[in-house]
């Protein structure tokens, strides 16, 4: 056995090459470098787009194109710049992207995946009561919390709590975080008190309401909301409510109650009241009269009037579109007649949800309604039920990917890691850290080093690798951040835990390029491409446009290649009218220039003339080439589109001459560049040396 430091194989130093030898044929040698099958193989499948074919040409044929990307990915990797450590970043950028997929449990992500659409096919309708708890709550804290809901539940299921039941919770909450103490504010007394009078006075709220859960839900939930609503969320699905409180209404038949589920916002307990089929989606259009902030009811209903006209107008067949853009006080979607986005279940308050989905046919409209927000009128668009499973596949991966429940994947691919390495811990050696752990590991200022009197034990092991006391301690240090104080234990075992599977997915990243091919060929792509990019740059791309010098030398040698076509200068009298087109003339044949003429035409109106010079090339312009000779047109040219009439004078014809650098920049960089590659790839193809394995060739398939 031996021992390992967290530090596992970084990217810089992964032999990908060394990985590949293992029984591979060699396809080509360049220089001595051996280049092995699998690779050649790989690549050509991929730019291919196909099967190997039968015919050996295309494969032949192929080993030039191939040799020469290897060739300057040798001399690239000769520069140095496989050292660099912008590439190292980058590269390993791209690997952590790449592993991805690789570190989680792809069975698991794809049972999530279908879960999550299968639900989205029923909308569920429940309420919940709420006793907030962190998610890094002392055991004593837990357990005061689970405690008070209980007492919660049994009472709406009608056990009320008895004297001594109602004791040992309050001796639980003395026991807790919220006990007070000489140093408690006036705030935490009203939290503290709170809590007791939610179990001491439970049955009195019950005994006269018929709706007991409700009823509970104002008294003794810590969700802000249920003082209103009673504890009632409305309709919802999958994906809309955190993961555990989703499986729980799932599970859950109508009219039942759950027991309590802990969620990061602390335990619940749901009922749910309904289930339905789901709703789809529904693409509506409103016209809406906005409340004031702070509007009194008497003002609220003032506002009817006005909603009723416009409802009035709509029914006498005014345009709902234009009622919209005009009246709504919903600026944003009155811009576009009143549209808004496509909605769901939940996505909308209840009120404006009920109008919406009772449309039974696009184009129908509601009378008009309140919400919270105002009045509104609402116009049905579209409708459109659940979509297949491969068209929301994408988005459902997107949206899982960002939902706690995404971190099933990732614990079963640990268990198994465990398993397939036979993952055995020394409990005994993880307690140990009880004796060096203080407040310093609070206050992020923990240092290792108080580790190092444990003996540096082994704690864990996979396969034939060891983590050790040392590793740990490390981890903690570099992990550590300024926190609340918590119980040393509690401390310890999130900790470790934490450490464990991180350990145990930087083992199983280490492995990758050798137990998985596909990943290890694609990130030799990546490694490879980067480097091609970077070396082109720098022989090529860049140099065209820094190397000012040798741009000059190169354009005074073929200035030739960047000729302008034939053109011609002109300028083009554009003129009212034939009068105005004739007295243009008169002023032409006396000489006068453009200046002069604009003025003594426009003398009477503004109007009456204008002109503009122009250069065109031949072939760009029909007028212009019919009238290709320096001079004054013979005959005006009607405009017909303006209604006007032009006057033609071609002032100079230009024959075919180099253009400069500047006219010409981008053309003669660009020329420049494959000039510089042809030069880099003759320097290339002369440094190395490439030798083909003929017989190995043949077996590509």
């Amino acid at each position: 056995m031996k021992k390992h430091t967290l530090v596992f194989l970084t990217v810089s130093a992964i032999s990908l090459t060394t990985i590949a030898q293992i029984s591979e044929p060699v396809i080509m040698t360049i220089n001595g470098k051996s280049v092995y099958k699998s690779e050649f193989e790989n690549v050509y499948k991929k730019n291919s787009g196909k099967e190997v074919s039968k015919e050996q040409k295309s494969v032949k044929e192929y080993v030039d194109l191939f040799s020469t990307f290897k060739m300057k990915v040798f001399e690239a990797e000769a520069n140095g710049l496989d050292t660099n450590s912008s590439f190292k970043t980058e590269l390993a950028g791209y690997r952590k992207q790449l592993a991805a997929p690789y570190l989680t449990d792809k069975n698991v992500n794809d049972a999530l995946l279908q879960e999550a659409y299968d639900r989205m096919k029923t909308e569920i309708k429940a309420a919940h009561i709420l006793v907030r708890v962190t998610e890094d709550a002392l055991p004593k804290d837990t357990i005061e919390a689970y405690t008070r809901l209980m007492i919660i539940r049994d009472a709406i299921m009608g056990k009320n709590p008895t004297a001594s039941k109602i004791t040992e919770y309050e001796n639980l909450l003395k026991k807790s975080s919220s006990a007070l103490t000489k140093t408690s504010t006036k705030q935490d007394t009203v939290s503290y008190n709170a809590k007791l009078n939610a179990v001491k006075g439970i049955s009195a709220v019950l005994t006269s309401s018929p709706d007991k859960f409700t009823a509970a839900a104002k008294k003794t939930s810590e969700d802000p909301s249920a003082v209103d609503n009673g504890g009632d969320l409305g309709y919802f699905t999958s994906l809309q409510m955190v993961y555990p409180f989703e499986n729980a209404a799932f599970k859950t038949n109508v009219g039942e109650m759950t027991m309590p589920v802990r969620t990061r916002f602390g335990y619940h307990i749901l009922k749910v009241s309904d289930k339905r089929a789901s709703q789809g989606e529904i693409l509506t259009a409103h016209i809406m009269v906005k409340f004031a902030k702070d509007m009194q009811e008497k003002e609220k209903a003032n506002l009817k009037t006005k909603i009723d006209e416009i409802y009035t107008k709509l029914k006498a067949g005014d345009k709902f579109e234009d009622l919209a853009r005009q009246f709504s006080d919903d600026k944003p979607s009155a811009e576009k007649g009143g549209q808004l986005q496509w909605f769901g279940s939940s996505r909308m308050p209840i009120e404006f949800e009920k109008a919406a989905f009772a449309l039974n046919n696009n184009g129908d409209y509601s009378e008009p309604f309140m919400t919270t927000y105002g009045w509104h009128i609402v116009k049905r668009i579209d409708k459109k039920g659940l979509a297949a499973f491969a068209d929301m596949k994408s988005d459902l991966k997107q949206r899982i990917g960002k939902d706690s429940r995404t971190q099933a994947g990732r614990t079963s691919l640990i268990a198994t890691i465990k398993n397939e390495n036979k993952f055995l811990e020394n409990a005994a050696a993880k307690k140990d850290f009880l004796k060096v752990i203080d407040t310093t590991v609070f206050q992020g200022k923990w240092e290792a080093k108080k580790a190092e009197k444990l003996g540096n034990k082994i704690l864990f092991n996979l396969g034939t690798t060891n983590f050790t006391q040392n590793d740990f301690a490390k981890y903690i240090e570099s992990h550590q951040t300024s926190r609340p104080k918590t119980d040393y234990n509690m401390f310890l075992q999130q900790s470790y835990k934490e450490f464990v599977d991180e350990t145990v997915i930087n083992f199983e990243d280490s492995k990758l390029e050798a137990k998985y091919p596909d990943f290890r060929n694609l990130l030799k792509e990546y490694r490879d491409g980067i480097l091609l990019f970077d070396l082109t740059d720098q022989k090529v791309w860049s140099k065209a446009v820094k190397d000012t010098a040798g741009l000059k030398e190169y354009y005074s040698k073929n200035k030739n290649n960047f000729l302008w076509d034939e053109r011609a200068e002109v300028t083009m009298y554009n003129c009212a009218n034939d009068k105005v087109a004739k007295d243009v003339r008169g002023l032409l044949k006396k000489n006068k220039t453009e200046k002069d003429i604009v003025e003594t035409i426009n003398k009477t109106s503004q109007l009456n003339v204008t002109a503009e010079s122009i250069t065109y090339l031949k072939g760009e312009n029909k007028n212009v080439d019919a009238n290709w000779k320096q001079g004054v047109a013979a005959t005006d040219i009607k405009d017909t589109k303006d209604n006007k009439t032009i006057v033609l004078v071609v002032n100079k014809l230009m024959e075919k001459t180099p253009k400069t650098i500047a006219e010409a920049k981008g053309m003669i960089t660009a020329d420049y560049q494959n000039y510089l590659e042809k030069e880099w790839l003759a320097y290339l193809k002369n440094k190395y040396s490439v030798k083909v394995n003929e017989d190995v060739l043949n077996t590509v398939k």
